[in-house]
């Protein structure tokens, strides 16, 4: 698929000088930082070395007395809580981090829903088994925030409820104590923590209102690492001293469980976010799209080495099937996309086939995103409705295009990038026409290309200082290591290289390409892999010349590690 290269304006030459002398970097790490605005000592400190003790104050979020004082009631009077999660990678790592801080204080239980029995969201099954297990205070984690007819049912039964969500609201507020940034009237400065963010917020208030120690609290942090990864929420600001805290703790004592599913996915510590992402989270994800998601809450809480062990597996198996469905379902909808004549004539998306697996749909919403790059609607029937996933494009916010569907809705609810929603089949294909009528009307030319932000071009040279053998770690390589975690808001930097060509190339397992890039002027070679591109193996063995833009990794082989690039895109030279 054709990406849009969209190339950053390297800082001025003096800037460059100033960093370079300022911080003692090298011209490349004095680029990179320029161009993110780290150009003084503190914000460089503040960057590199993020402190527990610059978190916000939890009580500038709203309504957080009343839901301190609400719980601290709970405790004082011997109540019993159920910690209600969503059944994905924010719900569940949500659940085990309050339900393992709570359970030192007070009686708790904890309730996951069933995904195709309940749906996403607050249930009534939980409700009532809350109140049948002797509750009186529910609290929602990554989940509450539409759910008005619920909270009010609860209410009616006496329960008491505690929303932290992070999710857009609706018109309506529920009728009970709500912790969201994103509610109107609320001045948290940091707008976007994940759901298990949000829980954290609540804990840090109640232990700072009743003195207890936070070092306590931060023992859990590697739990709203893995939920910040996976809910691919910004790692900037207050989610980039959790994320940073969070995976040196995981690396430092890894949870059994964790240390479990790293085991049997075949990898080894240090981890950092995106072994996190594409790891850990969607072996969690796997049990709450095929099983239960509380059998991942109860990985998080084991404290047995071989309890996880065999939970892991299952868990791993659990992910295999759902590599197999998820392949068969794609193939599948981009089968009914090339038989759809009206297809060529929409700027999105909409699939739907009574048989698919709903665990998967949202996985299928973003492979089909990599064939065809529109706001991307995948549907599936259950329980005599339609329901499903949205995945969308950068720079399009594929939440309000749903909500301008509303009126052929039963049920929605999520954010700019990714929503749920549940309509009556006969409503099908009106939503679908509404929904890509919205899409016409509001997306912009710039949206429908896929952008690929490059950070600098490079010759190959740059890379390696005075003495540095292009067959060792170079100094740079350590330096953007510092930078991590990576994710939205601090993206790994992108390189790029001008007129290269290409040695040794061979497509591995008929998808991945593995060739030795050449620089055109130093002559430097580079090892690089590129995964899923075989498509570019023609070009890069024609012999012409082609621009390469491309991440840093290290590759070990036979306990020697080198470096290694991993190409994110090849375009003919022009």
């Amino acid at each position: 698929m054709q990406k849009h290269w969209f190339i950053k304006q390297t800082p001025s030459p003096d800037k460059i000088q100033a960093a370079v002398d300022d911080l003692k970097v090298s011209p490349i790490m004095a680029s990179i930082l320029t161009q993110r605005d780290l150009t003084t000592l503190p914000q460089i400190r503040s960057f590199f070395t993020p402190q527990l003790s610059d978190l916000h104050d939890p009580f500038l979020m709203l309504h957080m007395d009343k839901a301190v004082e609400r719980l601290q009631l709970a405790v004082e009077k011997k109540e019993r809580i159920t910690i209600f999660g969503d059944y994905d990678v924010d719900g569940t790592t949500s659940v085990a981090l309050v339900y393992s801080v709570l359970k030192e204080y007070v009686s708790v239980d904890f309730y996951i829903p069933d995904r195709y029995e309940e749906g996403y969201g607050l249930s009534y099954k939980g409700i009532d088994t809350a109140i049948e297990n002797g509750c009186s205070l529910l609290i929602a984690l990554d989940c509450g925030i539409k759910e008005v007819d619920k909270v009010s049912y609860a209410k009616e039964k006496g329960l008491d409820i505690i929303i932290c969500d992070h999710h857009t609201p609706g018109a309506i507020i529920p009728d009970c104590i709500v912790l969201d940034p994103k509610q109107v009237g609320c001045e948290y400065p940091f707008k976007e923590l994940c759901g298990c963010g949000v829980g954290f917020k609540l804990l840090q208030a109640w232990f700072t209102k009743t003195g207890k120690n936070a070092d306590e609290l931060f023992d859990y942090l590697d739990l709203a690492a893995i939920a910040i990864g996976a809910d691919i929420v910004s790692v900037t600001g207050e989610n980039r001293i959790l994320c940073k805290h969070g995976i040196q703790r995981m690396n430092e004592n890894p949870r059994p469980g964790i240390a479990a599913l790293v085991e049997q996915a075949q990898r080894s510590f240090p981890l950092d976010l995106s072994n996190v992402v594409f790891t850990i989270a969607p072996r969690i994800n796997a049990a709450g799209r095929l099983k239960s998601g509380s059998r991942a809450v109860e990985l998080l809480l084991s404290e047995s080495k071989q309890a996880a062990k065999q939970i892991a597996l299952e868990i791993d198996e659990y992910n295999s099937e759902r590599r197999i469905l998820d392949a068969q379902t794609t193939v599948e909808a981009l089968a009914i996309i090339e038989q759809d004549e009206l297809f060529i004539g929409r700027k999105s998306t909409v699939v739907f086939q009574s048989d698919w697996h709903k665990g998967v749909v949202g996985i299928v919403a973003s492979r089909l995103i990599e064939h065809h790059y529109r706001p991307t609607i995948v549907l599936t029937q259950n329980k005599g409705e339609a329901t499903g996933s949205a995945r969308s494009v950068s720079g399009f916010n594929v939440y309000e295009a749903i909500s301008a569907c509303e009126h052929l809705l039963t049920q929605y609810g999520g954010h700019q990038h990714a929503a749920g929603l549940t309509l009556p089949l006969e409503n099908i294909g009106l939503f679908t026409e509404h929904f890509d009528a919205y899409v016409q009307q509001n997306i912009q030319p710039l949206d429908e290309v896929e952008d690929l932000v490059i950070d600098l071009e490079i010759a190959a040279s740059d890379l390696f200082l005075a003495g540095e053998s292009v067959h060792q770690v170079p100094r740079i390589y350590r330096m953007l290591e510092q930078m991590e975690p990576f994710g939205p808001g601090n993206d790994k930097p992108v390189f790029c290289i001008r007129n290269a060509y290409a040695n040794k190339q061979k497509v591995l397992k008929e998808a991945h390409l593995k060739f030795d890039l050449v620089d055109p002027v130093s002559g430097i070679e580079l090892s690089a892999i590129g995964f899923n591109m075989a498509d570019k193996a023609d070009l890069i063995a024609s012999g012409c010349a082609f621009d390469c833009a491309f991440t840093l990794e290290t590759n070990t082989w036979q306990n020697r590690t080198t470096l290694q690039i991993q190409v994110r895109d090849i375009r003919e030279t022009l």
